[in-house]
C-alpha cells in the first residue's frame, strides 16, 4: 500500500489592491462617498476647490488632473451625478474658497460639501478664518492643506515654521482649534482610518464643521498598495435622533403649564428641513415664533405665528414677547449673545427654558429643560404628544402678538417708503426696492456691517432658503464667494435662481477676488454694492460706546492727522468692472429700481452699484429693540466715553443669569 500523500496546502487569495499615490487614493475615495437622509442620496464631496503651490501641486494637483479627466486613477464613471469624477473649481483666495464651500454646504442642507486644497505656508493659514466660520455655523467643509515633509529630507523647506521646542509642529496646527476633526497623514496607510473619521464627522448632524486632513507633500506623492475595499461606494446615513421619553414628557408638561410661551427658531430648523413640521406645531398650539439670524425663514414672513427676528437686531414684537414670556422654547438655536441681548432680554420673573437641539451642549444652555433630538423628529413628537391633551395658547395672547406684528409691519413700510424717486436712496430704501422685486425664488446673502441688523428687523422672507445671513461669525468678505457656492448648489435647477450678494464698501474691499471666479464660470451672480464711505456699522457702535467713530470713515487725513477730510476717491464700480463684471450704476431711487430689475434678469455676473444717502447714519430703520454688551471704558477724560459708561452701567444692571 502506497504511503498517504500529504494534503496540498490551501491557496490563499489575497484581497485585491490598487497601487496609487496617497493623493490619488484620497481623491478616489472622496469621489465614492455619499450621504443619505429620508431616502435621498447624494455625493458627500461633490467638488474640490484649489490653489496650487509646492505643498499640493505634485500630489493633490496631479490626482485631480486624473480624477477630472475620467473617473480617477484606475476608476470608472458612475451614473449618479458627476459619477466618480472629482470636479475642480479654481479659486483666487484660500479664505474665499472655504466661504464658497460653506455657502454650498448650507444651500445643500449639509448633505453635500466641498473640499478645499492649498499649498503649505500662507496658503494653509489663509484657511483659518473660513474654518472658524464653518465650525461656528456647524457647516461641513473638508480642508486639505499641504504640509512640510514628513521624512524631513530638507529642513526647513520654503514657508516652513520652525518651532525650537517641537519638531512636529507646522503652521497647519493653527487649524486644530477651529476644526471639528484634525489629523496629519504622516504615512500613506494612516489615510485609511483618518479618511473614514473625516467622513463620519462631516456627515454627523451634531458634530459637523470644518474637517482638516493635513497632507505632507512627500506623503501625497508616495505610492502604496491600497485595499480595493477602501474605494467601494460608501453611504453615510444622516440620522434623525428621536427624543428621550422622559425628556419628552417633561417638555410636554412645561408647555401645557405655560401661559405666554415663545418659540425661538434657529438654524437647526433649516438644517433639519423642519419648517413644515414647525408650521404644523404652531397651527396646533398657536405659539408665536421668533427667529434668530440663522433661523429666519423657518416660517414665511406672512405666517400668522411669525413675529420676526429676536434679540439685539430683532423686532419690537418679538423682543417684547421675549421680555414677558414664561416659557422660551428654543428649536435648533445656540442662544448667542445677540439672541439673548447679552442676558438682558428674557426678564420674566418665572421664565423657564426648553431647548430642543440635536446637541446636548446647546440643549442645556440657560439651565433649560433639554430635549436632545433632531429638530423635525422632536417637533413631530411634541405635536403628537400634545394633540390629545387639548393645549393651545389663550386667544387673547394670540390677538396680542398678531396685533403687535401688524404694527411692526407698518414701521417696515415706513422704512421702505421712497417718497422722492429722484433722491439718493437710503440703505433701508435699497432693501425696500429689492423687497418689491424678489419672489420666493430669490436668495439674499449677507454677513457683516449694518445690513444684517436691517435685514433681520425688516426683510420679508418668502421661502425657507431665501434668507442667507452668516451671523455666527459675521465675517466680512463672505458674501461674494458664498453666493458662488449657492449658485453651484442650485445649478441643477432648470432656470438658475437669482442669488444676490449684498455688500457695503468695507466688506467689498475685504474680499472681491472671487468675482473673477464668477466670471470664469459665467455664474449669474447679482452683486449689490452699497457705497457708504466707511465702516458704517462699527461707526455707529463706536459712537454708542464713546469711541466717537474714530477710524471708521474712509476719508483723507485732516490737518490734525485725523480722518475727517474728503471721502476717498475710490470707485468700486470700476473695480468690479475691471474684474470682468457687467456694472450698472444707480444714482437715484428710480435708477436703482431699474438697475435691480435689469440685474435680476441678467444671465451673467452683474453688479449694481449705488451710493447711499446719509453715510454717517446709514441705517434708517427703527433702532435696536434690545441691548448688546460691548464694554465701555471704565475711566475716561472725554465726555462721550463718560456718558457712554453711564448708559452701560444702567444696561448691564439688568443682566440676568438663568440658573
Amino acid at each position: 500500500m502506497s504511503p498517504t500523500s500529504p494534503a496540498s496546502p490551501k491557496k490563499h487569495n489575497p484581497a485585491p489592491t490598487r497601487r496609487l499615490t496617497t493623493a490619488q487614493a484620497l481623491v478616489t475615495f472622496l469621489a465614492r462617498q455619499y450621504t443619505e437622509r429620508d431616502g435621498r442620496r447624494q455625493r458627500l464631496i461633490s467638488a474640490t476647490w484649489g490653489i496650487f503651490g509646492h505643498g499640493n501641486v505634485a500630489g493633490i494637483g496631479q490626482a485631480l488632473v486624473e480624477a477630472a479627466a475620467g473617473g480617477g486613477p484606475g476608476g470608472t464613471t458612475h451614473s449618479t451625478g458627476t459619477g466618480h469624477r472629482m470636479p475642480y473649481l479654481q479659486g483666487r483666495n484660500e479664505q474665499a474658497m472655504v466661504h464658497a464651500a460653506v455657502g454650498y454646504a448650507r444651500q445643500s442642507g449639509r448633505l453635500s460639501a466641498h473640499a478645499v486644497t492649498t499649498s503649505i505656508g500662507p496658503g494653509a493659514t489663509n484657511l483659518v478664518t473660513g474654518a472658524a466660520l464653518a465650525t461656528i455655523n456647524r457647516l461641513p467643509v473638508l480642508l486639505l492643506p499641504g504640509d512640510t515633509f514628513a521624512t524631513r529630507p530638507a529642513d526647513p523647506v520654503l514657508q516652513q515654521l520652525e518651532v525650537p521646542y517641537a519638531g512636529d509642529v507646522s503652521v497647519n496646527d493653527c487649524l486644530r482649534p477651529v476644526s471639528r476633526y484634525f489629523d496629519r497623514i504622516t504615512r500613506p496607510e494612516a489615510l485609511i482610518p483618518a479618511a473614514l473619521q473625516a467622513m463620519r464627522v462631516l456627515a454627523d448632524p451634531a458634530e459637523t464643521g470644518a474637517v482638516t486632513l493635513a497632507l505632507p507633500q512627500d506623503v501625497q506623492a508616495e505610492a502604496y498598495d491600497w485595499p480595493e475595499e477602501f474605494f467601494a461606494e460608501r453611504d453615510w446615513h444622516i440620522r434623525r435622533p428621536a427624543p428621550d421619553t422622559a425628556e419628552l414628557e417633561a417638555a410636554v408638561r412645561a408647555i401645557r403649564s405655560a401661559r405666554r410661551p415663545l418659540i425661538v427658531a434657529g438654524g437647526g430648523v433649516r438644517h433639519s428641513a423642519a419648517e413644515e413640521t414647525l408650521a404644523a406645531f404652531t397651527a396646533a398650539t398657536r405659539i408665536p415664533v421668533a427667529a434668530t439670524q440663522a433661523g429666519k425663514g423657518a416660517l414665511r414672513h406672512d405666517h400668522p405665528a411669525d413675529v420676526g427676528g429676536i434679540g439685539h437686531t430683532g423686532t419690537a414684537t418679538a423682543d417684547e414677547l421675549a421680555r414677558t414670556a414664561d416659557l422660551v422654547i428654543g428649536v435648533g438655536t445656540r442662544f448667542s449673545d445677540f439672541t439673548t441681548a447679552s442676558g438682558t432680554l428674557f426678564t420674566g420673573p418665572a421664565v423657564r427654558f426648553l431647548h430642543l437641539n440635536i446637541t446636548a451642549f446647546d440643549a442645556h444652555k440657560l439651565a433649560a429643560l433639554p430635549l436632545v433630538a433632531d429638530a423635525r423628529a422632536g417637533l413631530e413628537a411634541l405635536t403628537a404628544a400634545l394633540a390629545g391633551r387639548g393645549y393651545r395658547v389663550d386667544p387673547a395672547y394670540e390677538t396680542e402678538y398678531t396685533g403687535a406684528k401688524q404694527a411692526w409691519e407698518e414701521r417696515v413700510e415706513a422704512s421702505f417708503a421712497t417718497p422722492d424717486p429722484t433722491a439718493r436712496p437710503t440703505q433701508t430704501q435699497v432693501l425696500g426696492l429689492l423687497d418689491d422685486l424678489v419672489t420666493e425664488e430669490d436668495i439674499l446673502i449677507n454677513a457683516a456691517g449694518s445690513l444684517p441688523g436691517d435685514l433681520h428687523k425688516l426683510w420679508r422672507t418668502r421661502s425657507r432658503d431665501q434668507y442667507h445671513v452668516e451671523y455666527g461669525y459675521s465675517c466680512m468678505g463672505y458674501e461674494i464667494p458664498a453666493a458662488i457656492g449657492v449658485l453651484l448648489a442650485t445649478a441643477t435647477h432648470e432656470r438658475p435662481r437669482p442669488v444676490w450678494a449684498l455688500v457695503g464698501d468695507g466688506t467689498y474691499l475685504m474680499n472681491p477676488t472671487e468675482i473673477v471666479t464668477a466670471v470664469q464660470e459665467n455664474l449669474p451672480l447679482k452683486l449689490l454694492i452699497l457705497q457708504n464711505h466707511g465702516y458704517a456699522s462699527i461707526g455707529g457702535l463706536s459712537e454708542a460706546v464713546g469711541g466717537e467713530r474714530f477710524g471708521t470713515a474712509y476719508r483723507h487725513r485732516d490737518a490734525d492727522g485725523g480722518f475727517t477730510g474728503p471721502p476717498l476717491p475710490v470707485d468700486l464700480a470700476a473695480n468690479a468692472a475691471s474684474l470682468g463684471m457687467r456694472v450698472l450704476r444707480a444714482a437715484t431711487v428710480d435708477d436703482l429700481r431699474k438697475a435691480l430689475s435689469e440685474a435680476r434678469d441678467a444671465d451673467g455676473p452683474t453688479c449694481v452699484y449705488v451710493e447711499t444717502e446719509t453715510p454717517d447714519t446709514v441705517s434708517g430703520p427703527p433702532p435696536a429693540q434690545a441691548w448688546w454688551d460691548v464694554p465701555v471704558a471704565e475711566t475716561a477724560s472725554r465726555p462721550a466715553a463718560v456718558k457712554a459708561r453711564e448708559e452701560y452701567d444702567r444696561q448691564v444692571a439688568a443682566r440676568r443669569r438663568h440658573l
